[in-house]
């Protein structure tokens, strides 16, 4: 059985939401270390947004309307030839996670197919 997730950001609307408690909540440690090593601001402003995306689709592929775990509960990496995973944790027990993350100077899109293992 598989779930899938999307979701779309605009950069310019997170852009006027920035703060240092936004980035702190949407970014686990590993994230946040990554951030704040880029130093181009479109790029920081698409790493987020790609991160935030992402999250928010796992989210909706696991149809999450209680809302037990938060943004920093995931992690998002990306392999030796760049494509972006989800970091193996209690949470993903079980199941096997495609993800895509695509943007724009104005948008970040990301797609989640959630494969539960038998």
């Amino acid at each position: 059985m598989f779930e899938v997730g999307i979701d779309l950001v605009d950069l310019k609307t997170l852009e006027s939401k920035i703060s240092e408690a936004l980035i702190h909540r949407l970014l686990s440690v590993d994230e946040f270390n990554i951030y704040e090593g880029i130093t181009d601001k479109v790029r920081k402003l698409t790493f987020l947004g790609g991160r935030f995306a992402a999250k928010e689709a796992l989210f909706k592929a696991f149809k999450q309307g209680d809302k037990t775990a938060n943004y920093r509960d995931f992690t998002v990496l990306n392999d030796l030839a760049g494509a972006p995973y989800f970091v193996q944790n209690a949470f993903l027990e079980n199941v096997t996670i495609k993800l895509s993350i695509t943007h724009t100077t104005t948008y970040a899109s990301a797609v989640v197919l959630l494969i539960k293992n038998k």
